[in-house]
């Protein structure tokens, strides 16, 4: 797989494709063109339940997506950016320090990969989901003198197949990292159900808002979660229905990526 993705990368049919996804002035106009589409769907989903567009952050889920065609949005004021990988992020680093932007990252971080991320002035990390990962965190920002914002991952839709903590265990796990003086919770992260059934992924986010009350009424130090990151391309009009501070959105904004996933990396790793 390495030698295919070296060839690829050097193929000219590649490069060809690479240029007018990058480059061309109709895709840039096509990201902005876009970026201005989702802003219109979430002023008219906050309209209708009576909220502030600007109660609502757009969150630009970068994902594969080149450097430059992220420098598109960035240049044009929508500085919230995330990624879903270590490497990824370590990768674009370079290219995007320069340009004013604040980097989340939102997606599975293993403990074996905390000094590393470190490196890359991440503001936030929204995935958080166990003690553990919390600890660890916390001595490796300890030892560098840093402190750093995070959100708690809650697995809402209780699939198998998605990281996050189990909704019943939220509190205790808020209570345990409270303790930690260099992580400070500013905020709960979910992935709705994947479903074409709206309720079933309101009801999510609607447990996701309940366990984010519960939360505050506790009180404790380190802990301020007013941010709510739910909802995505799919199902930001539910999200930000049900109270979503942060929606995360990528493929909306640039488009279906050349190649799958496994394309560039290996999920299992």
């Amino acid at each position: 797989m390495r030698y295919f993705y070296y060839f690829c990368r050097h193929s000219l049919v590649y490069q060809a494709t690479f240029y007018f996804l990058t480059f061309h002035p109709l895709i840039m106009e096509n990201i902005l063109q876009n970026i201005e589409l989702i802003q219109q769907r979430i002023a008219k989903a906050c309209a209708k339940v009576g909220r502030k567009p600007e109660e609502v952050k757009l969150l630009l889920a970068t994902k594969t997506v080149t450097p430059e065609r992220i420098k598109i949005a960035l240049e044009a004021g929508y500085t919230l950016i995330a990624e879903n990988k270590v490497q990824e992020l370590k990768e674009k680093y370079e290219a995007l320090k320069d340009t004013p932007h604040t980097n989340h990252f939102i997606g599975h971080l293993q403990t074996n990969k905390i000094k590393e991320i470190l490196r890359y002035e991440v503001s936030c990390i929204e995935s958080v989901d166990r003690l553990d990962l919390a600890q660890k965190l916390h001595n490796r920002l300890a030892s560098e003198g840093k402190e750093l914002d995070i959100f708690i991952q809650v697995n809402t839709s209780n699939e198998e197949s998605k990281f996050g903590a189990n909704p019943s265990e939220v509190l205790d796990l808020v209570k345990q990292v409270a303790t930690l003086p260099t992580l400070h919770i500013k905020g709960l992260m979910t992935i709705g159900l994947f479903s074409a059934e709206t309720e079933k992924v309101r009801a999510c986010f609607q447990l996701l808002k309940r366990i984010q009350q519960d939360i505050i009424a506790l009180n404790l130090p380190n802990v301020d979660p007013q941010e709510l990151s739910m909802g995505m391309s799919g199902d930001l009009e539910t999200a930000i229905e049900e109270g979503a501070t942060i929606v995360r959105v990528g493929t909306a904004i640039f488009g279906q990526r050349i190649y799958p996933d496994s394309y560039y990396w290996n999920e299992k790793v």
